[in-house]
């Protein structure tokens, strides 16, 4: 080994020497602690230097709300941050805000469940995206820490390169491309070397009660990339038990991964009530179309490797030239042991084609292949490459024979990349950069003694790599923002707009004699940002119940079915007890740059309560093939004319009566609508993705004459009674109606309703919200059964006897989860015991 590189392992490796031993030099601390501190340093600061270049906020004016990250992951943190601090309507069980009542906890379980999500209470309410990214920097943070801790658990080496090998796994391609923009992926990052670590404790027979702990804390925080942590810690277990020790038998490689096996189920327990209940909610969301998986070209996937590079359609595997290069050389790296290059060399291999196979890539997603990105799982691939790189660094410098096998390899996979087109113009640019400065650092230390100390050769080459592979992956970073914010859609950045509309919303709140409803704000998930009681809701988990019964009666979505929004629609805001309407108009262009503004305007009307009463002779009779008999028949009355039309090339002519509304519904439709004489009105239905709201278009005039002009971006789809004229007159009388029958008093806590109703109530108390699973109910002193149905609303059968109805929300699974969780505590505890009894 080079004398520099000698220098460097004395250096950064020794153990603090003992205090006041006389003529001792003072040594670091422990590498164990400083390198991971380091790699949580150095990570941190790449993450905002990358955000500061990319001009994006909180570092500049652009916004970073991409796709799902504004539309979902900082709405559910601005009602975690309510939550925590006491100041929502609902409680852990049951969200009252989103999709007219929601099942709360398995949300939880799905986005929030982090204990990184905890900071936001830290924040004012106005800065919930500066609290998102504080939290998203620092599970990078954690995620580096982690990951060099590893390294150094795996195998004594210079702790500087320690914490660079784990910065660059904490700022591969993956998460910048993926993680940054979905939040609770990055606790599948830490996860991973921290389940690796797990299995290095059950391989030394050590730790057996703080290993499950460590497995249920990865699972709670986020099940589903925690799963893809667990696959690759098996991965690397399973080399570690054929590499680690020659001459351990296989019957101590067997203890070892039953050890590690016992850990896992002992953790998945654990967080059981959490998993079950997120687990039964999926069984029960609303399904989105199947996918077939297509493996990525083999070009695209070399070229992933490279900086700068973006996709969702191919792994990001990014982790920067110099630790790529490192990770080349290890199968030529003669100080390493051959059995140790042959393990690791075939990991990533296999790992690698495990992307591309379909029965492997379903193993990765648990069976079902996701929607979007079908490389979730490429962060294992890029811990396993890092861990070859630190295989190959730990040793001391490779010798030139395998850096130039190693250099050559790196070539070849950039040549092979030409053509791709996820390469950037950045590109090779920045390769070459980066393979440069650290070809000047592999150099550095192979020098012999001279006018240079040996002792700071070590210190200039660990700067070379460092600035090698930070400005590498600063630069990736940056170009992967800007790539996304041209490629994909954003939300604004929260402002002025959201602010007006929620305090507006808590000006006129009446929950729960009724509802407010905030209406659209640029974004998703309306409600959770701004509060009230709405239908607009985004979750991996909405209910295929709530998707469908809002769609029946003319609520549009996005996101295949999962994402519900408002209606601005007098009936339906009559069948669920909307009686305050926030509407809002941007005063200015919603750009990308600055923060929206609108003028915010409240409107009240008369609804029934949250519960009426409906006798079963009330149900409307029109046969329900439109979205306006469905409404009548939850309504109990008919209160549109559904006149024949007839339609001429882009015309649609029909006859109402004259002053009644012209409603529109085309949810496939898209393009725009006009009744003669008013505007037009937009409609983006894009099946199966998206769905179109109903929309009024204007009054009917004195004629009665009905005519609506089309102008269709493509051939229209229309259902067979695309209009409906609504009498305003017979609506009143429906509510009046139902106003006089329904609840005299009604009062909600947490997850719970209780009504009391006029003497001698028959038929059904109908509880405005969906029937999902978990509403159990009761009339009077009855005991509580599960909900019944009433056009897709909870309901409770009455007899007239009882005054009273409660209907209650447990979420499906949490009993099953808690017994579960505690059969795996007590196992925990029996786990302690008996390794405390074989240690004495």
């Amino acid at each position: 080994m080079p004398p520099a590189a000698e220098t460097v392992r004395d250096e950064v490796d020794g153990e603090e020497a003992a205090d006041g031993a006389p003529g001792a030099p003072r040594a670091p601390r422990r590498p164990t602690v400083v390198g991971p501190l380091s790699a949580a340093l150095l990570g941190a600061v790449l993450f905002c230097l990358a955000t500061r270049l990319s001009g994006s906020h909180p570092f500049g004016p652009m916004t970073r709300n991409v796709v799902d990250l504004g539309q979902q992951y900082l709405p559910y943190h601005a009602y975690w941050r309510s939550f925590l601090l006491g100041e929502t309507r609902g409680d852990a069980f049951l969200n009252w805000n989103s999709g007219f009542g929601a099942n709360f906890l398995g949300d939880i379980g799905t986005y929030l469940s982090s204990p990184f999500s905890l900071l936001v209470v830290l924040f004012p309410a106005d800065r919930i995206e500066l609290a998102l990214y504080v939290v998203t920097a620092v599970k990078i943070a954690a995620a580096a820490a982690a990951m060099a801790l590893l390294l150094l658990r795996l195998r004594p080496g210079p702790w500087p390169v320690a914490a660079v090998l784990g910065t660059a796994y904490a700022l591969s391609g993956w998460t910048f491309g993926s993680g940054a923009d979905v939040p609770m992926w990055l606790d599948g990052l830490v996860a991973f070397p921290l389940l690796c670590l797990v299995g290095e404790w059950a391989r030394a027979g050590r730790r057996p009660v703080l290993g499950p702990l460590v497995v249920a804390l990865a699972w709670t925080a986020n099940f589903y990339t925690a799963y893809m942590a667990t696959v690759g810690a098996a991965v690397v277990l399973a080399v570690r038990l054929l590499t680690a020790d020659e001459t351990a038998g296989a019957r101590q490689r067997l203890v070892g991964a039953l050890r590690a096996a016992r850990a896992v189920l002992i953790g998945v327990g654990l967080a059981a009530p959490l998993v079950v209940v997120v687990f039964l909610a999926t069984r029960v969301a609303d399904p989105t179309p199947e996918t077939t998986f297509a493996p990525a070209a083999w070009t695209d996937l070399v070229a992933r490797l490279l900086p700068a590079t973006e996709s969702v359609d191919s792994p990001a595997l990014f982790i920067g030239t110099p630790a790529l290069a490192l990770a080349l050389t290890l199968p030529f790296h003669r100080a390493v042991p051959p059995r140790v290059r042959a393990g690791w060399s075939a990991a990533v291999v296999l790992v690698a084609l495990s992307l591309q196979w379909e029965p492997t890539h379903l193993l990765w997603h648990a069976g079902a292949s996701p929607n979007g990105n079908p490389y979730r799982q490429a962060f294992v691939l890029c811990g396993l490459l890092l861990i070859a790189a630190w295989f190959s660094a730990a040793p001391g410098m490779p010798r030139p024979a395998a850096l130039l096998a190693g250099g050559a390899l790196l070539g070849l996979l950039a040549w092979a990349a030409q053509g791709s087109p996820d390469i950037d113009g950045w590109t090779y640019p920045v390769l070459a950069v980066s393979a440069v400065l650290a070809l000047a650092a592999a150099v550095l230390l192979t020098l012999p003694d001279g006018r240079i100390p040996a002792r700071v050769l070590p210190v200039l080459a660990v700067t070379l790599l460092v600035v090698a592979q930070a400005g590498e992956t600063a630069v990736t970073g940056k170009r992967i923002e800007e790539q996304q914010r041209e490629k994909l859609a954003s939300s604004p950045r929260v402002g002025p707009w959201h602010t007006a509309v929620a305090d507006a919303v808590a000006r006129a709140d009446g929950w729960p004699r009724h509802r407010t409803e905030p209406g659209e704000v640029p974004g998703g998930n309306d409600v959770l940002l701004v509060g009230g009681q709405g239908a607009d809701y985004y979750s991996s988990l909405t209910s295929e119940v709530t998707a469908g019964t809002l769609a029946s009666l003319g609520f549009g979505y996005y996101a295949k079915g999962r994402h519900p929004v408002t209606l601005d629609n007098p009936v339906t805001d009559a069948l669920f007890s909307i009686a305050t309407r926030v509407r809002s108009r941007p005063t200015e262009p919603v750009r990308r740059d600055a923060a929206p503004r609108a003028s915010v305007s409240v409107t009240t009307t008369p609804v029934p309560p949250l519960v009426t009463v409906r006798a079963p002779d009330r149900r409307g009779t029109r046969p329900g093939d439109s979205a306006f008999a469905e409404q009548e028949r939850l309504l109990g009355a008919e209160v549109y004319e559904l006149p024949p039309v007839t339609r001429t090339g882009r015309t649609l002519t029909a006859r109402c009566p004259a002053g009644s509304q012209v409603w529109f519904w085309a949810p496939e439709y898209k393009g725009a609508a006009a009744l003669l004489g008013e505007w037009s009105v937009d409609f983006d239905g894009r099946p199966p993705a998206v769905r179109a709201p109903m929309q009024a278009l204007g009054t009917v005039p004195a004629s009665g004459d009905v005519r609506v002009e089309l102008t269709p971006e493509a051939r229209p789809r229309l259902p067979r009674r695309p209009v409906g004229c609504l009498l305003q007159d017979r609506l009143d009388s429906a509510v009046r109606q139902l106003t006089a029958t329904g609840a005299t008093r009604v009062h909600t806590t947490g997850h719970t309703v209780t009504a009391e109703l006029p003497q001698g109530s028959q038929g059904f108390a109908v509880l405005a919200v969906p029937r999902v699973s978990g509403w159990r109910c009761a009339a009077g002193a009855a005991e509580p059964r599960p909900a019944r149905a009433y056009e897709g609303l909870v309901a409770v059968p009455l007899d007239g006897r009882a005054s009273t109805v409660t209907c209650s929300f447990q979420p499906p699974g949490l009993r099953l989860g808690g017994a579960v969780g505690l059969a795996a505590l007590l196992a925990l505890a029996a786990t302690g015991v008996l390794h405390r009894r074989s240690r004495r």
